[in-house]
């Protein structure tokens, strides 16, 4: 990572970028499948949200790095994970989860790679969230009873939902970036309202349960919108996102955007 106002992670090395859709805490299905399956080399892979970092202890997510750490070092590979909703965002600061091959990355860091500059941007709403607090309050009632609970101090302890999961607009982020930098594409872990899945159809059983549920979605994808009205005057090229467990693609604005499905790959060029 370079000495900057905002991060700016640089892989010299990398002859291929590649964008994945959401893994679910499927570290090891997608080592296999970029080193093995596809036998990649001297590729940076970005995770667009939804890695699955928090549902466990961090030991458990260190220990994942070291089972996999001299595979990807004989490929030559490394994996960058930007949030998702259904992730810690305490472990998305840059700190602390840093490894050689494997890093959670902050929101409005900078990606270059193979000659490509990408701004990441995470969050998204849980349409979920409800029944996710709701399994959660009541796997701590048992622990309770045993002593077991967790300690509400600790920000990476166990959990199944964080509050801090909406994605944020930072104008101010976007305006010093562009300052400095050639943006190529950009990757989020959801997107502007134009953009697939625009459906609501889906939702109301959940929004049975949560009152303000469509409120935040809509709030979610207006932040979107936001971020690329202050992006569309650049040259950009691609973005790419997840979220929606579905594939999909189109030329909006002269930008192509690419919604990844579970465990898809995408090569930026």
């Amino acid at each position: 990572m370079t000495d900057s106002a905002y991060p700016i992670y640089e892989f010299p090395d990398s002859k291929c970028l590649i964008v994945c859709g959401d893994i679910h805490g499927d570290f090891n299905l997608l080592v296999n499948k970029v080193c093995v399956q596809y036998q990649m080399t001297d590729t940076v892979v970005i995770v667009a949200g939804d890695c699955g970092f928090g549902f466990e202890r961090k030991g458990y997510y260190d220990n994942t790095v070291k089972r996999n750490a001299k595979r990807m070092n004989l490929a030559n590979n490394w994996m960058v994970f930007i949030r998702g909703n259904h992730d810690n965002p305490a472990y998305f600061d840059g700190k602390t989860f840093v490894h050689k091959r494997f890093i959670a990355i902050p929101d409005y860091s900078v990606v270059k790679a193979n000659g490509i500059s990408v701004l990441c941007i995470g969050g998204a709403i849980s349409v979920d969230r409800s029944y996710r607090q709701e399994a959660w309050e009541h796997n701590q009632k048992k622990l309770h009873r045993f002593g077991h609970a967790n300690d509400e101090a600790d920000l990476l302890a166990p959990n199944y939902y964080w509050s801090d999961e909406a994605p944020i607009f930072n104008k101010n982020a976007i305006v010093n970036i562009l300052a400095e930098n050639r943006i190529d594409a950009v990757i989020t872990h959801t997107a502007p309202s134009f953009c697939e899945l625009q459906s609501k159809s889906g939702l109301a059983s959940w929004a049975e349960k949560d009152t303000t549920l469509l409120q935040d979605i809509q709030q979610e994808r207006s932040v979107m919108d936001a971020i690329f009205n202050t992006l569309k005057s650049q040259d950009i090229t691609h973005w790419c996102y997840g979220h929606f467990h579905q594939s999909w693609h189109s030329t909006i604005d002269g930008i192509f955007f690419k919604m990844l499905d579970i465990m898809e790959l995408y090569e930026l060029r």
